[in-house]
């Protein structure tokens, strides 16, 4: 098969770069993401020239991390971003964060001015010399590993080594710090390649299995009658579903799913317990509270998991299944998730359990007294369900923060075969527009956005890169002219005083269709004609944006303004609902 790599001879020289873009498409990947500049012009020459690595200019440096961050979560390959030095460099810092708390595995490749110029007032200078600010102890705190390139032949100890940082758990991003004349510098081609092969032997060790651990974790999985699996993201990056499956089958168990992980279990099978957390749904309390124990599969149960579940979690045997320890009281396992799955599974009766009766994930009622919703607005519940009606069960959808958020994490089922995808380390609006743009590009499903107006205002403009690289995304922008979620916050804990967050109306259809005549955009006000014109979005092969017109008023099933409406209800009784707050 011709990979469009250059094969030079072991004694031939060639430039760093043209050697750092050949050792990426060997390790399999397919996609660079970035913002070019100066300082990192020539790694793109060299990416262009070998033709294996499709090089994609983002419109700024945080979505193309997020470009970066959704392409490793739906190939489970290494993400890479590059962008030049100085406020190209940082604008991958929030990028980077989200990657670093959600476990994503992302190579950063930073350019930097030459080394000649460091500490002599070089433009753009973030060496730490003279008075300057040192680059690395900005990237430390959000990489797994950060080291600077300081001579050619370097780069060919350090690029292993950020690869197997970034894939070794905990995952997260390396961070490459690359001077302009060291990638310009010309380099002997080593004997091996730096990096191994795609599907080829793992870079990083991976901790084993304690004995006696399984032991203890799989006796008290057959003394329990009655298990709650919550499980987390950690399973879709393990590719541990059918390990899963095949332990809750053995258990009888319910399953529940932390809000970044809906599509770690089929949410149609009986099951099914729903969502876990502030998010999610009453039934995962009413199972907790029946189990025996609650078993965490590929999760720590942070607070947006675990709020509401608190007091049950405090009564019930816990077991985590995962590389790292769980935020709650438990029994940690550790050791590789899918390794745990297997050997835990393999003790336990194999003849399955029945899975005993439970209501199922229904929906929250709206909290509080109904809201009289604006004319020519659709409710977040049916603008979902026309979402559902249209997804295409192999489709990636990515959900962005907000009113709009946590309707969809609550009501839109993952679909079959696809992810369902939550930033939720940083919850960093914007999120969206990037990831499912890598998303498209590297596995060329159509992929669903779905984001409210202040995230679209944030980064939305990465619709032109969607555009440029006709890549299949819908973007369903809930469009309720305001950052709902914040005036609903002044609303309930500030009294309603001031109305900075709600927005004059803003038609985002007719802009971007303005913008970009060939882009397929919409506004509705229905969902029958939401539905309508998904599926015509379907039917195309380059993106596509529709406005829903909502209501910023509309309470979303979020429990901690439901705690708040019940709390301004019931201000009196020791039966007062314990608030629970976030953020």
């Amino acid at each position: 098969m011709t990979t469009g790599i250059s094969e030079p001879r072991a004694a031939e020289t060639i430039r760093l770069v043209d050697h750092l873009a050949g050792e990426l498409a060997r390790a399999g990947v397919t996609h660079m993401f970035g913002v070019g500049g100066a300082n990192i012009e020539d790694l793109y020459d060299a990416v262009h020239r070998g033709g294996a690595v499709r090089g994609v200019v983002a419109k700024h440096e945080f979505s193309a991390v997020t470009m970066a961050d959704g392409y490793a979560r739906t190939t489970r390959r290494l993400g890479v971003v590059a962008a030049t030095s100085g406020g190209g460099a940082m604008n991958l810092v929030p990028g980077l964060a989200e990657a670093y708390a959600s476990r994503v595995p992302v190579l950063a490749l930073v350019g930097q001015p030459p080394t000649g110029q460091e500490g002599h007032g070089a433009f753009q200078d973030s060496s730490g010399k003279a008075g300057s600010f040192d680059a690395r102890e900005v990237f430390a705190p959000v990489s797994r590993f950060c080291a600077r390139v300081d001579d050619a032949d370097s780069l060919t100890k350090l690029l292993p080594r950020a690869v197997a940082a970034a894939q070794a758990d905990p995952r997260g991003p390396a961070v490459l710090l690359l001077p302009k004349d060291v990638q310009q510098a010309r380099i002997r081609v080593p004997t091996r390649d730096a990096l191994p092969p795609p599907g080829g032997p793992a870079t990083a060790s991976v901790a084993r299995l304690d004995t006696a651990a399984v032991g203890a974790a799989s006796d008290a999985l057959r003394r329990a009658d009655r298990v709650l699996v919550i499980a987390g993201e950690g399973v879709a990056a393990a590719d541990a579903r059918e390990d899963l499956a095949e332990l809750v089958r053995c258990l009888g168990a319910w399953v529940a799913v932390t809000p970044d992980a809906k599509d770690v279990f089929d949410n149609r099978d009986p099951r099914f317990a729903g969502v876990a957390g502030v998010m999610g749904h009453a039934n995962v309390e009413e199972c907790l509270r029946r189990a025996d124990l609650c078993l965490l599969a590929g999760t720590r149960l942070p607070l947006l998991a675990r709020g509401g579940l608190e007091r049950a979690l405090a009564t019930t045997e816990v077991v985590c299944l995962g590389p790292e320890p769980p935020f709650v009281t438990g029994t940690a396992l550790g050791g590789n998730l899918r390794d745990a799955l297997r050997a835990v599974t393999a003790r336990l009766p194999s003849h399955p359990r029945p899975c005993p009766p439970h209501d199922g994930p229904l929906p929250a009622p709206a909290p509080g007294p109904p809201v009289q919703a604006r004319e020519r607005t659709v409710p977040h519940a049916q603008a979902v369900a026309a979402v559902q009606a249209a997804l295409p069960q192999d489709a990636h959808v990515f959900v962005d923060a907000g009113n709009a958020g946590a309707s969809a994490i609550h009501l839109l089922p993952a679909p079959r075969h696809g992810r369902f995808v939550v930033a939720a380390g940083m919850g960093g609006m914007g999120y969206t527009f990037g990831a499912g743009i890598g998303a498209a590009l590297a596995t060329g499903r159509r992929t669903y956005v779905l984001a409210g107006d202040g995230s679209f205002f944030m980064h939305g403009m990465e619709v032109h890169t969607a555009v440029e690289y006709d890549a299949p995304v819908t973007f369903v922008i809930f469009n309720n002219n305001a950052h709902a979620m914040c005036a609903l916050r002044e609303e309930f804990l500030q009294g309603g005083v001031r109305d900075d967050d709600l927005f004059a109306r803003t038609d985002l259809a007719a802009g971007v269709a303005a913008a970009f005549p060939s882009l397929r955009a919409t506004e509705v006000t229905d969902a029958a004609r939401l539905r309508t014109a998904l599926l015509r979005g379907n039917a195309g092969t380059g993106p596509a944006l529709v406005a829903v017109a909502c209501d910023p008023r509309e309470i979303p099933p979020f429990l901690p303004f439901q705690s708040f409406t019940e709390a301004a209800e019931s201000k009196e009784g020791s039966d007062e609902p314990e608030a629970v707050r976030v953020g």
